[in-house]
């Protein structure tokens, strides 16, 4: 199986272009207001425009109401919703139905034991995505984008039926590790193609789409 990747948290058409012109399947675009990649309604509306239909347009949201949705759908017209809060179930199963758009559900990895309700979520969503769980502590830290990986040996120790997304802080150094490890449909990266927090950087994000062809042709080569 080819990786495809997503590049998340773009806000700006310069690294939209970077990232569409290094092949990147998923383009992300996050809608939380403490988020350094955080992209207004107006500005989701200017850029969206001008994105090919080739590539696949992923609202990023965390524990959003449904006006807040309305809201993203009407601006970005988005192909996917990634939910990163802590939505239940039955939420999920909500939004997917009332906005009739896939859903992707992100579950946070410290331990095996955080990977114990995500059958009910799959039974609910399209795709699930794995990424870091922060401590409860951290006052500084995200719903995602932390640049933090957790230990992938969580999920090679489990059976997973369905393909799914790998997120928590890939870079151009380890992802091919990653495609090598657990073969995931997408890797879905952030900071790990950043210069500073937010501020996307197209030589990072041509890095990372070079080091994920490499490790694709080796896993497709072996």
């Amino acid at each position: 199986m080819v990786s495809k990747f997503k590049i998340c948290g773009l806000s700006d058409s310069a690294a939209i272009t970077a990232a569409v012109a290094a092949g990147a399947d998923y383009l992300g675009f996050v809608f939380y207001e403490p988020s350094p990649r955080h992209i207004t309604y107006d500005a989701a509306a200017a850029l969206s425009s001008s994105i090919s239909e080739t590539v696949k347009k992923v609202a990023l949201t965390v524990d959003a109401d449904d006006a807040c949705l309305e809201a993203i759908v009407a601006s970005l017209a988005p192909d996917m919703i990634q939910l990163h809060g802590s939505e239940s179930p039955a939420r999920v199963a909500t939004i997917r139905e009332s906005f009739g758009l896939p859903v992707i559900k992100a579950i946070k990895i410290a331990g095996r034991d955080d990977l114990a309700n995500i059958d009910d979520y799959a039974r609910v969503t399209d795709m699930l995505l794995f990424d870091a769980k922060m401590r409860s502590d951290d006052v500084n830290a995200l719903p995602g984008g932390n640049g933090v990986r957790f230990d992938w040996n969580i999920l090679a120790s489990v059976a997973l039926d369905a393909p799914y997304m790998l997120s928590g802080g890939l870079d151009a150094n380890n992802v091919g590790n990653a495609i090598a490890q657990l073969h995931p449909a997408i890797l879905d990266v952030s900071s790990g193609v950043e210069s500073a927090p937010g501020k996307k950087d197209p030589d990072l994000i041509r890095a990372f789409a070079k080091a994920v062809a490499i490790a694709n042709q080796q896993e497709h080569a072996a």
